[in-house]
Formats: structure tokens, C-alpha cells, sequence
């Protein structure tokens, strides 16, 4: 599987119709990144409104971002231009975080080519590649998602994954909010009891860029990733587990994504939450 692109790369697919590019700006501070995709964006780039298409928050009990309908993605697929066969390249302004749902929906749907662009926006603009400003609005295309590509895990069964010891469970967020330190959106603070933390930004050196595929090996091979044993991710939303995803896949290792993640967890009394550093907790 091809995970990333690097930005001399795109740069030159730019004028080949068959590259579409998404612009996934959001973040948890500001989830609407129209204005700053208007403000400058990689030519041709369209904005993806990742509250309202990569999640579906009609749905009830499934956390904050469950996932969106086959029909619903359909829709936002063909909004965006793509037409079967296109290489679709995701990127956003905060080191993939973002982007990632995007790539990870993306493959999930059956899509064959889907890059994340190695080092955001970031790397795009230190390569001194053009920003354009404004909307894209691209003729429809003919996609159809097909989910079922990608592997994930409902709630009993990241809980089976933790507990049993049958393989590992991943927490994407940040240490603290794995240790109940802080909490700043989910009703209570820890982690789900057998989980390992694992933050995701980690999984990025200084520059904004994926570690080569060798480190990334050795880093999950320190959370008891083997490579023979299931692996699921998590993280508040299922969000950022995403990149946390891309991350594996580019180490060469399969994972599975819990999309209820802790946001459902948390929201169900009977499911206990464990605290501190370790994976039991306290």
C-alpha cells in the first residue's frame, strides 16, 4: 500500500487530470477550516468538510465523529471531483492529523490510490511550491464507496482486544489525556483498561514527516506491535487513531480502527476507565 507523497512529487502530477487533491483543514479548536483553505491552498485543491462528510452525527451512542453512510460518502466523493481511477491526495495543516480520516475513509471505501502529502502543508510551503486562494469547485465525478476495505473493531471488541491479551490496542492521543491527567471534551479522563499510549505524534519527526519505516517498526515493536498479533487504534474521536493507522501501514503493519473510540467508551457508564501511566491503570 502506498501511504504518502512528498511535495516535489505532487507538484509535478498537479496538471495530470487524474490527481485529485483534498484539503481536510480542521482541528478540534477550529473543526471549520474554510477560511483558512480560502486564504491559501495547494492548486486545484478542494476543501472536505470533515464534520459534515467524514463523519455522520445523526448517528447516536457511536461516539463524536461516527462514521458516514455509504450513500453519504458517495455523495461527498463525487462533490470532490473523484472519478474511478484517480489518485486522490489528502493534506491538511497539522502534520496529516486530519488528512489522515480522509485517507483512511478513503481506503475504507475501496479507493486503490490514496497519498497522504508527507509533512502537511508545512512541507509544501519550505519546498517554495504555490498557494492559491479561493474555492475549487471541481465538475462531479463518478465515485462509488464500497466500505469494507479497511479493518475496525466496534466497542465489545476493542474491549476483548485489550483485555484478553490476544494482541494490542493502541491510544493515539496525547500521554496526558492517557493518563486522566487533563480531559478536555470526553465526560471522564483515562483510558481504556489494557490499552497502550502510543501517541500519535510521535509517529513524526521534528520536520513535520512520517519516521522512515524502520524506525516506525521499532517504535510500535515497543508497544508489543509484532506484526503477528491483531492491532487496533484509538483515540478520541477516531480521528487522529487514523494517522495513527497510516503510520502502521507504513511500517508495513495491518491495523484495525475502533471509530467509537474513547468519545463512546467514556459515554458508557457500565465500562470502566483505568488512570495512570500503565496500561491496568489505577
Amino acid at each position: 500500500m502506498h501511504v504518502l507523497i512528498d511535495p516535489a512529487a505532487l507538484a509535478a502530477r498537479l496538471d495530470d487530470p487524474g490527481t485529485v487533491v483534498l484539503d481536510v483543514r480542521w482541528t478540534l479548536a477550529e473543526p471549520d477550516g474554510r477560511d483558512a483553505y480560502r486564504t491559501g491552498h495547494i492548486p486545484g485543491a478542494v476543501y472536505v468538510d470533515l464534520d459534515g462528510e467524514l463523519a455522520d452525527h445523526a448517528a447516536t451512542g457511536e461516539g463524536r465523529h461516527p462514521l458516514p453512510s455509504e450513500a453519504a460518502f458517495t455523495a461527498a466523493m463525487r462533490r470532490w471531483g473523484l472519478r474511478e481511477g484517480d489518485t486522490a491526495v489528502v493534506v491538511d495543516d497539522a502534520g496529516g492529523m486530519s488528512a489522515a480520516r480522509a485517507w483512511w475513509l478513503l481506503r475504507h471505501a475501496g479507493w486503490a490510490d490514496v497519498r497522504l502529502l508527507d509533512g502537511a502543508l508545512a512541507a509544501w510551503r519550505d519546498a517554495g511550491l504555490p498557494l492559491e486562494t479561493g474555492d475549487v469547485v471541481p465538475e462531479p465525478g463518478d465515485a462509488t464507496a464500497r466500505f469494507g476495505a479497511m479493518p475496525v473493531v466496534d466497542l465489545d471488541e476493542a474491549d476483548a482486544l485489550a483485555s484478553a491479551g490476544a494482541g494490542v490496542l493502541l491510544d493515539a492521543r496525547a500521554a496526558e489525556r492517557y493518563r486522566g491527567d487533563v480531559e478536555p471534551i470526553d465526560p471522564r479522563a483515562g483510558h481504556i483498561p489494557g490499552a497502550v499510549s502510543a501517541p500519535t505524534a510521535g509517529n513524526l519527526a521534528p520536520d513535520g514527516r512520517f519516521l522512515p519505516a524502520e524506525a516506525l517498526r521499532e517504535r510500535f515493536a515497543e508497544f508489543g506491535v509484532d506484526g503477528r498479533h491483531p492491532v487496533a487504534v484509538y483515540c478520541g474521536s477516531g480521528v487522529n487513531a487514523a494517522h495513527e493507522v497510516a503510520a502502521l501501514a507504513v511500517a508495513g503493519i495491518d491495523a484495525a480502527l475502533y471509530p467509537g473510540s474513547f468519545s463512546q467508551w467514556s459515554n458508557r457508564p457500565e465500562r470502566p476507565v483505568a488512570t495512570g501511566a500503565e496500561p491496568g491503570g489505577a
